[in-house]
């Protein structure tokens, strides 16, 4: 393994100083804005980004990959150009303050959701070496959450036409506009059927292909307004499906792992759109997320009882303790277990549910579930703690500074997910030294490798089942007692390197082939 480490060790200096580059990056200078013509330039389109306003993956992709972009630097002769990657968003209501009063105003325009005129208000925002632009419209984004509306349809067809509405005040004609889930879909589509914007592409990723923005027939004519000969581009099923016009329209067509790529040609993994991806698979691309390494960095989190690293992991024995006397667990040298996790099916909630109670009672180790989701799992989670009293601890509810003490104080890490896209949960785990047992599903088969078979950084098992799933969890409980084998699988799976820095390259390649 020693070979392993000292490359891994390598990769992580430079994902190391990539993040401390980010962390030092300044605002965008005047002297690059006038040198803009020799970048390749990116509007990156989102309905979330960290720190913002987000709920999921979706949001931390948005809030890591366009500086990643802007910080790649081409090296002499290499043919690459310099990036200049904005982001657009909606002005969500709960936008913090701090970020609201740097903001500048840019000014306003209207767009036409069919008979109706509605307002577009335009400002901007320089955040560590990016230019955020913010779509304002009170009516539909000054609310307490981001989705989960009745109109949710006509908020995201708004946002998507409001991205051509304000590109004549931004002073930035974008190469390629990126947009994301189906929220964003309509971007390729009305680009497609509407405004044919010469000398701009676009590229559409699917985070997860669940959730494809599935209304009825009359959504068009409600709140669309795409030309008749046209409403085929969106049409699917008896209905409209917006991420299926995403698909179809856009020129290149994304997604956040090589493996769920696959996946997503089988109709069980597609949920209903494998037809539709195999039509557009010659477009298809499947790049693996990063995670931001600077915001998890167990040697320099403010929110862990102890910094440590992977040349010095000793401090997380005092995360572990001070997460036991946190919990109120018997502080002592068992492995804790622990789920980091929205309590839905796809996550595995179900064989957990199988095989926990017996692991509880068989074995002496300790588990914590931090997450919150269907109501039965998260009774479920409450009920294996009044069984086990002594070993478990349920937290129903969502705390990030909570969740990287977790991260920091416990050994095993559970991703037991049905389907799991790209997963970033396993790669945060890694970085702190907790060891994720994963199902090979999607971006944890591309990211985490079975120790048992040689050098890996992780526990991976194959059938969705309770059976395999209670065998792997056995198994890494073996390998805790074995100390020395246990601080070196730690120690090589501290050392991976899940930075944004080598997926910013592929992402660079991608657009660079598209111009």
């Amino acid at each position: 393994m020693s070979k392993e480490i000292k490359k891994a060790d390598i990769e992580l200096k430079e994902a190391e100083a990539a993040a401390e580059e980010s962390s030092a990056a300044a605002e965008v200078k005047p002297e690059e804005e006038k040198k803009a013509d020799d970048k390749l330039r990116i509007l990156y389109v989102t309905p979330e980004c960290t720190p913002f306003a987000h709920s999921g993956g979706l949001g931390e992709v948005a809030g890591s990959l366009p500086g990643a972009l802007n910080r790649l630097r081409p090296s002499a002769g290499d043919g690459h150009k310099r990036i200049d990657c904005r982001v657009v968003m909606p002005l969500y209501g709960q936008i913090p303050e701090k970020f609201r009063n740097a903001m500048k105003y840019l000014g306003y325009t209207n767009v036409a959701i069919t008979w109706r005129q509605q307002y577009v208000g335009l400002y901007e925002l320089h955040h560590e070496g990016v230019i955020y632009y913010f779509i304002d419209n009170e009516y539909y984004f000054h609310r307490d959450g981001l989705y989960g509306y009745y109109d949710d349809g006509e908020r995201f067809a708004f946002f998507s036409k409001a991205v051509f509405a304000i590109l004549p005040m931004l002073g930035f004609e974008p190469q390629i506009i990126h947009c994301n889930d189906w929220q964003t879909a309509l971007v390729p589509v009305w680009q497609t059927a509407t405004y044919h914007l010469a000398d701009t592409k676009t590229v559409f990723s699917v985070h997860n292909i669940e959730y494809q923005g599935n209304y009825g027939s009359g959504f068009n004519d409600d709140v669309l307004g795409l030309p008749g000969t046209e409403v085929h581009l969106v049409e699917f099923g008896g209905g409209i499906n917006l991420m299926k016009g995403g698909i179809e329209c856009a020129n290149v067509f994304s997604t956040v792992s090589p493996n769920y790529a696959e996946e997503l040609k089988d109709p069980i993994g597609a949920f209903g759109l494998d037809g539709i991806v195999r039509r557009n698979e010659s477009k298809l691309k499947g790049i693996l997320n990063g995670i931001n390494v600077k915001d998890y960095d167990p040697s320099h989190d403010p929110d862990i009882a102890a910094q440590y690293s992977a040349k010095d992991h000793a401090g997380k024995a005092l995360c572990k303790q001070e997460l036991q006397r946190y919990l109120g667990l018997p502080e002592k040298d068992v492995p804790i277990i622990a789920m980091i996790s929205r309590l839905v099916p796809a996550k595995g909630v179900d064989i957990v549910q199988q095989v926990m109670d017996d692991i509880m009672d068989q074995y002496d180790a300790q588990f914590v579930l931090l997450g919150t989701g269907n109501p039965g799992y998260e009774n479920w989670f409450r009920g294996l703690e009044v069984r086990h009293p002594d070993r478990v601890r349920s937290l129903i509810m969502f705390n990030i500074p909570l969740s990287h003490q977790i991260y920091a104080g416990s050994d095993i890490l559970l991703v037991p997910s049905r389907s799991e896209p790209c997963g970033l949960t396993q790669m945060i785990g890694c970085r702190y030294g907790t060891v994720p047992i994963v199902r090979a599903t999607g971006g944890l088969k591309d990211s985490i490798t079975d120790c048992r078979l040689g050098s890996g950084n992780g526990f991976v098992f194959e059938n969705y089942d309770p059976d395999s799933l209670r065998e792997t969890i056995i198994d890494a409980i073996g390998l805790y007692q074995d100390k020395e084998n246990w601080d070196k699988l730690v120690t090589f799976a501290m050392k991976q390197d899940f930075s944004w820095s080598h997926s910013a390259k592929v992402y660079r390649e991608m657009y660079e082939s598209m111009i």
